[in-house]
């Protein structure tokens, strides 16, 4: 074997626990080596495995053996406790390699400082970067700590936070050479407003949609007030291209919502390589077979779902009457509250899950029941049965039902390019700025997430526009939560238009995108 390359035995490595450390949050599996870098570790470690009496479960411990022979180590036994919470990661490495050279005496900590470190290591003593750095450097700052030390490859993911020296360390040995004031490095530093204007560019544009001016036209109130949306329409009408596009018209992320999106996808690994911040609005698509788990997080430890993955972006189901029903089941409580709560026997987990739901379906299983152009071979029953497959309840919760047909040749063929998405953005960002100024310090800053009472307060109607929502009411058998949809839809209407009050072409449009409910399908 390559003397350069030091073999590993049973008696020189710490093999994975089952057990959970509190190192910011993060839980990691961890594995301490012998011959780390260029280092010499003369004492030999010894793994030591007891039992925790209240868990009965097994925890691998650390001992140094000292010149007396075994049990008399110059170290006391060390393990990760609690024994009862899992670790699944390799971040503790470098920090538990620190930690022994320190009290093996190799090593003295001439630095002064209160310093977080974390870090995968190598067999050749280099770093190699982990998960949820990001997670770990907010702590750090929580903590009030002096600085972070992270590998090389984690250092301006975690630079990004504010108020913290990062310091990037690309191997043990130079982790040694800084602790102990042999090796001088200056903290990372990061060009945040670089970092947006970098990976902010996006090649989806409305300018490429031919027609569909109706669905444009929902999709732009969908973004002014953070509405939900579900198309509807035969195959290949644009459904899925109108989608993609939505996030190009939404206002930019703000640092805040930058960070907490950003959050979420460092803990799941998902950051693309060179891009330390999330600098464009989420957009999930997950297939129709994705699980309960898969949509709305679980697992043990609870994991972050899709519905957390679209933090502060859009959430795309297409074809959503061929999800599991029960799968669909699950949005409820996140579409109404932002967040998504996973309950476990020893614990409980809350993500966030603050997203635009934008669904897409077919009008019948065969999907041409509205299609001019080909004949539809469903029947009533058939047709009733496939949109059972989406409950009431669920329906209630989105706000606009769009019909999306099918595009005549000549608009494909002869129809000029259509507004540009920052064409329509500048209207939903004027429309945003009238929404923050209205809801000031109540809590909310757009329509589609206003409370109850707060549409008592900002939404009253004049007699005219009454009779219109009290008439779409009795006719199409509206619920309470659809009345209090149609409120908000018309109020951001109306912000769209600049109007300070809400006027009956306001209502009646709002009332228009509830075609679902007037059961014009059957």
């Amino acid at each position: 074997m390559n003397a350069a390359r030091p073999s590993l035995n049973r008696d020189t490595e710490l093999m994975r626990t089952e057990n959970r450390g509190r190192n910011f949050g993060a839980s990691y599996n961890f594995r301490v080596h012998q011959a780390l870098g260029n280092l010499r570790t003369p004492r030999r470690f010894r793994p030591l495995v007891e039992q925790n009496r209240m868990t009965g479960q097994f925890v691998r411990s650390l001992r140094l053996p000292g010149p007396g022979g075994e049990g008399s180590g110059v170290l006391p036994p060390r393990n990760l406790a609690p024994a009862d919470l899992k670790k699944d990661a390799n971040g503790f490495d470098l920090p538990i390699a620190l930690g022994l050279l320190v009290g093996s005496g190799q090593v003295s900590p001439d630095r002064p400082g209160n310093y977080a470190i974390v870090g995968e290591l190598a067999l050749t003593g280099e770093t190699r970067p982990v998960k949820g750095i990001l997670a770990m450097a907010l702590q750090a700052v929580a903590e009030k700590r002096d600085g972070l030390l992270v590998p090389t490859a984690n250092a301006a993911e975690a630079a990004v936070v504010e108020g913290l020296n990062v310091y990037p360390i690309g191997s043990l040995a130079e982790a040694v050479g800084f602790l102990s004031g042999q090796l001088d490095m200056d903290p990372e530093a990061v060009d945040l407003d670089e970092v947006f204007a970098q990976h902010s560019h996006t090649e989806e544009d409305f300018v490429d949609v031919k027609g569909q001016d109706y669905a444009k036209r929902a999709l732009l109130i969908a973004a002014a007030g953070f509405h939900n949306v579900l198309m509807i329409g035969p195959p290949g009408t644009g459904k899925t291209l109108l989608a993609k596009r939505l996030p190009t018209i939404l206002p930019p992320l703000t640092p805040g919502e930058s960070l907490e999106t950003t959050r979420i996808y460092s803990v799941m690994g998902l950051l693309k390589p060179g891009q330390p911040l999330m600098a464009v609005r989420p957009f999930r698509p997950p297939h129709h077979s994705v699980s309960d788990a898969g949509l709305v997080g679980g697992g043990s430890p609870p994991q972050p779902g899709e519905i957390s993955l679209a933090h502060k972006g859009v959430l795309f189901l297409d074809e959503m009457p061929e999800f599991n029903r029960k799968t669909l089941e699950v949005l409820r409580q996140p579409l109404e509250e932002g967040k998504v709560t996973i309950s476990r026997a020893l614990r409980s987990s809350t993500f966030p899950a603050d997203f635009i739901l934008v669904a897409a379906m077919n009008p019948c299983p065969c999907g041409y029941r509205s299609d001019p152009r080909r004949a539809c071979s469903c029947t009533a029953p058939q047709v009733e049965k496939y949109l059972s497959r989406i409950s009431g309840p669920l329906l209630d919760r989105i706000d606009l039902h769009v019909e999306v047909p099918a595009v005549p040749f000549t608009q494909l063929s002869e129809m000029p390019p259509g507004p540009p998405s920052s064409y329509f953005r500048d209207q939903v960002l004027e429309a945003r700025a009238r929404q923050t100024k209205r809801f000031g310090t109540h809590g909310v800053v757009v329509n589609g997430r206003m409370t109850p009472r707060q549409l008592r307060k900002f939404c009253p109607l004049k007699p005219e526009a009454m009779s219109i929502l009290k008439a779409a009411m009795e006719e199409l058998g509206l619920s309470a939560r659809a009345h209090d949809k149609v409120l908000r839809v018309a109020r951001t209407i109306a912000d769209l238009e600049a109007a300070d009050e809400i006027k009956p072409q306001h209502i009646a449009e709002a009332v228009g995108y509830r075609s679902l409910d007037r059961s014009v399908w059957m």
